[in-house]
């Protein structure tokens, strides 16, 4: 569960009654799209209020009567889903700068120039952003966000999402070590030995090949073989 300081409110309003729950508010929003994401993990506490400022809870009578029930997570899944969340004026200006860092990172990692073929720096697609003046919106995941952004931002630089295959080969003493290492980047296609070395086919977001050749020759020792496939 979220803590109580970092908590906001979910309200919804319905019969003329009102029910409040405290949820973390990114969650909160990840789990209103869809994402698979525990309640309970959204939650701060297992109540439904009238009031959750003065921690006024609503009656088992109200909820049944609106609800038809008085299961806490059943009702919660109906606050965040028809409802909205409540937030102070440094709330939202602190999830608004959140978010924008976090539609920045997600650009970053999964998209590329496609003159060179390398990514845009996180730098430089913010100021893309700020130049072409796109709105964030803090009631949306970045996920949600990325694609009208990176729309947005193509007649200010040139941008793109896409995948690249790249072909490693590596001693067999590294093997185990960077089985799951390939993983966290991408999808493993091809994997098979080669003259007593791992031979690996991965396809990645174009915007983490410089992350990933980092970390596998930094594993490696540079002993790793990399070549861009395409």
């Amino acid at each position: 569960m979220v803590s109580l300081d970092k908590a906001v409110i979910a309200r919804l309003k319905s019969y003329g009654e009102t029910f409040e729950i405290l949820v973390d508010s990114d969650l909160a929003l990840e789990y209103k799209s869809g994402e698979n994401i525990k309640l309970n993990d959204v939650m701060a506490v297992d109540n439904i209020f009238k009031d959750a400022k003065t921690g006024d809870k609503s009656s088992e009578e109200s909820l049944k009567k609106v609800f038809g029930t008085d299961d806490v997570l059943a009702i919660a899944d109906r606050i965040i889903k028809k409802g909205e969340l409540h937030l102070t004026t440094e709330q939202r200006k602190r999830m608004l700068e959140d978010r924008k860092k976090q539609i920045v990172t997600t650009i970053a990692r999964n998209a590329i120039n496609p003159q060179t073929k390398l990514p845009h720096p996180p730098g430089r697609i913010e100021k893309a952003m700020e130049e072409a003046r796109v709105d964030v919106n803090i009631n949306e995941s970045a996920k949600e966000q990325v694609d009208r952004i990176v729309k947005a931002l193509q007649p200010i630089i040139p941008i793109k999402f896409g995948k690249i295959q790249i072909a490693v080969k590596i001693p067999a003493n590294y093997a185990g070590k960077l089985h799951s290492t390939f993983r966290e980047f991408g999808d493993v296609k091809k994997e098979e030995w080669v003259g007593g070395e791992q031979y690996c086919v991965l396809e990645i977001p174009a915007g983490l090949q410089d992350e990933f050749l980092s970390k596998i020759n930094n594993l490696t020792k540079g002993e790793a073989n990399i070549k861009f496939l395409r």
